[in-house]
């Protein structure tokens, strides 16, 4: 119960909150296993944190990155941050949870954040969850309006976290204009198994699927796949809108983001107030935390009808008149 109030406290907290510069300079420093280029989860935190910086000055905003981390690197690299005289560190990832919460014991005067998670940590301790049910119900309804096979595909990392969320939230999306349509749902068992992920969209595709997703940043791995069917109509739905520039591009009909500016300001403002943690931070459409974005040169696949009933869709769940129960969906 005390964690449900607490939630609810930082969604009107966050949500339409508007955040000045820092009163005084900050040190950020990103820890991520993928890349800062990954065109997926990596690269949102990172943009995020570069937008900041950009926003309020380089005097103002001290920014490292470490990539390419596994967890038994990532202790490292996070204690020298802090060593360092750090302000705040975000390990980007639910697998450095551990890690994190040992570290936070050591360096109480540090800010650690990660996510995605939707626990309460310690005093110091930040963590944040995408509502990426939102973005994913969206996704959704256009695929289930899209689809001439009545079959869609799945091509999700483990059945976990914000990926969960999005999955199901796809699912419910689909299944509101489509009640017929069957969508079948494959993991690959990890977030950066790009060849899992081309080798499931392949196998969704020969199964007569014709409109795919994904999330994390396997799923370019199976937008790839995609792309190879150039003169048939195979389409992607994107949980990242950097998919909308990659070569692959022409085939996402629309996709959406996670913009973590306003993760990363509110760990800012709230430390700098005096509060280094034991707050979740959301992302909703509501407070500004995900970004859509329609892809207007697939031509007629996006029909007027459809990209109307998306955008009630996003107004819908925008004004919190759709409610989306994502924990009801069982595969």
């Amino acid at each position: 119960m005390k964690r449900i109030v607490a939630l609810l406290l930082v969604l009107a907290l966050v949500g339409g909150a508007v955040y000045g510069a820092p009163k005084s300079k900050v040190k950020i420093a990103l820890i991520i296993e993928s890349t800062v280029d990954d065109k997926g989860w990596g690269q949102a935190m990172h943009d995020a944190i570069a937008a900041v910086q950009k926003k309020y000055g380089s005097a103002l905003v001290e920014y490292n990155y470490s990539e390419k981390m596994k967890p038994v690197d990532a202790g490292s690299a996070a204690r020298q941050y802090a060593s360092r005289g750090f302000d705040i560190i975000i390990a980007h990832g639910a697998q450095f949870k551990n890690l994190i919460l040992e570290l936070s014991e050591e360096f109480p005067k540090t800010t650690f954040a990660f996510g995605t998670n939707a626990d309460i940590g310690p005093k110091n301790v930040f963590t944040y969850m995408p509502m990426s049910e939102e973005t994913g119900y969206i996704n959704g309804v256009i695929a289930g309006m899209v689809t001439k096979t009545g079959i869609i595909g799945v091509v999700g990392p483990v059945d976990a976290g914000d990926s969960a969320r999005y999955n199901r939230g796809f699912w419910l999306g689909v299944k509101s204009v489509n009640p017929k349509a069957e969508i079948k749902v494959a993991h690959t068992g990890s977030f950066a198994d790009y060849v899992k992920a081309a080798e499931l969209a392949h196998t969704h595709i020969k199964a007569n699927a014709d409109v795919l997703t994904g999330a994390a940043q396997q799923a370019t791995g199976a937008l790839r796949a995609v792309a190879e069917y150039k003169d048939k109509p195979i389409w992607w739905l994107g949980q990242d809108t950097l998919q909308l520039t990659m070569p692959e591009g022409y085939k996402v009909i629309a996709a959406a983001s996670y913009d973590y500016a306003a993760v990363v300001e509110a760990m800012i403002d709230k430390r700098q107030d005096g509060t280094l943690g034991g707050e979740n931070i959301p992302l909703t459409f509501r407070n500004g935390g995900f970004i859509y974005k329609f892809n207007d040169s697939v031509g007629s696949v996006l029909t007027a009808a459809i990209r109307k009933a998306a955008e009630q869709a996003k107004a819908d769940i925008t004004a919190q008149k759709l409610k989306i129960d994502w924990q009801a969906v069982k595969y």
